[in-house]
């Protein structure tokens, strides 16, 4: 379990630097999160820039130039509809990417919610873990996939049905923290002092469960993308008219023997974005973790 942070009323950073500064430091001492940090950013310019960095317009069918391999004016080659492969992968990062911070988003929110609720109120503690639970017990592909069933193929729906899928991740690592923060000497004397529950809970508690819901995001953040890669494969996901990197995946399956440079792209980038967002959230883990702090 992810240590907790030191509360508010810790001492000052040594040698007079800001925490931000001593965070970094340490986040940045490993050379292989260094470089993994430098991947995850070109990937996020690489999205933000889609429109304009694109080299062709991603949906443009050309049958007369269909699986071209890669070399020439088409770097990655083109698909079976002669549509250029690096441009489709240009703007499935941006819908990829898209697809997993949304994801974070909805079920840091829900999962924190829910993790503070089950931490302090005493009496929702065991029903609200017993649902976590209940939840946790499924793979997270098949319970995603009984979502999509439900709700259908939609870009919004694969966000719900994978926010709802990984709330539980957070809401237990939030109620654990919570259940030490609760304890501390200054929310018994928040507590003593009258303080209402929303004010111990957002202004004492939260503050300090900032380091771990932190790290829980960043694994959220790349097993959203990857699951959301399989359901667009499994045909459940996102539409397939919509240039995601698993339906790029889905697309090429028939194709791999003659063309399999359409198949080897996009799960190049799935594979790079993932594992430079495992390192880096394995970096923070250990950058907040006093435990592993050491004299820097």
């Amino acid at each position: 379990m992810t240590s907790v942070a030191a509360p508010p009323q810790a001492a000052a950073s040594p040698r007079g630097r800001s925490p931000l500064a001593l965070l970094l430091r340490r986040l940045f001492r490993r050379r292989l999160v260094v470089v993994a940090a430098v991947v995850l950013v070109a990937i996020l310019a690489v999205a933000a820039l889609a429109p304009w960095i694109a080299p062709f317009d991603p949906m443009k069918m050309n049958i007369l130039g269909r699986l071209k391999p890669p070399g020439g004016v088409h770097w990655f080659g083109t698909d079976e509809f002669g549509r250029d492969v690096l441009s489709r992968i240009i703007q499935g990062a941006r819908l990829s990417l898209l697809v997993g911070l949304l994801v974070v988003l909805v079920a840091v929110a829900a999962g924190t919610l829910l993790g503070l609720a089950a931490g302090w109120v005493r009496g929702l503690d065991g029903p609200l873990m017993r649902f976590t639970d209940a939840l946790m017990a499924f793979p997270d592909i098949l319970l995603a996939i009984a979502f999509m069933a439900a709700l259908g193929p939609s870009l919004y729906n694969v966000v719900l049905a994978l926010g709802i899928v990984y709330t539980p991740r957070v809401a237990r690592v939030v109620r654990a923290a919570a259940l030490v923060v609760r304890e501390m000497p200054y929310v018994e004397a928040a507590t003593a002092l009258g303080a209402s529950s929303p004010r111990i809970v957002f202004g004492h508690i939260l503050p300090n469960l900032i380091s771990p819901i932190i790290v829980q995001a960043t694994f959220i953040f790349a097993y959203a993308i990857l699951t959301e890669a399989a359901l667009s494969f499994l045909g459940v996901g996102v539409p397939p008219t919509t240039p995601t990197w698993g339906n790029m995946i889905a697309g090429a399956q028939q194709y791999f023997q003659q063309a399999d440079w359409l198949m080897l792209a996009p799960g190049l980038a799935i594979v790079l974005t993932v594992l430079a967002l495992q390192i880096v959230g394995d970096g923070l883990r250990d950058a907040l973790d006093p435990r592993l702090q050491k004299v820097t």
